[in-house]
């Protein structure tokens, strides 16, 4: 499932009503993970890159994973855990996703990037 984002400010509170919504069915504890992670992701969209941006939500290897992808319009503009353009008190959250997520990461294709978050019901953690 997908939606497009608007140019103007993040909804959050309806990116999370959508995920809830859609990810009803999974435990809660993945889904607050997948929640916090996805509207990280989908903030730095907003903070660090250019419009337009869209946010899907897919289930992997027979319903056992979920992968969030984020698109924005700024290939160049790479995430980097630990590092913030906006500011020395800024660049923790990267650093959440790659603890929260089973894995995660960045493809750059052309025009725009996709920073992509997967989670696990095998409870499998990213590799520290």
């Amino acid at each position: 499932m997908s939606h497009e984002l608007p140019d103007e400010t993040p909804p959050l509170v309806h990116i999370r009503r959508w995920l809830r919504t859609t990810l009803a069915k999974f435990p809660d504890d993945l889904l607050g993970d997948v929640l916090l992670v996805c509207t990280e992701l989908v903030s730095n969209a907003y903070d660090h890159a250019r419009g337009p941006r869209d946010v899907r939500v897919a289930l992997k290897a027979g319903g056992r994973v979920v992968r969030v992808e984020v698109d924005d319009s700024s290939p160049q503009a790479l995430p980097a855990p630990g590092k913030s353009t906006a500011g020395s008190f800024r660049g923790r959250g990267l650093v959440l996703v790659e603890r929260m997520a089973s894995r995660w990461g960045v493809l750059s294709r052309g025009d725009h990037k996709t920073v992509w978050a997967e989670f696990s019901l095998d409870g499998a953690a990213h590799p520290a």
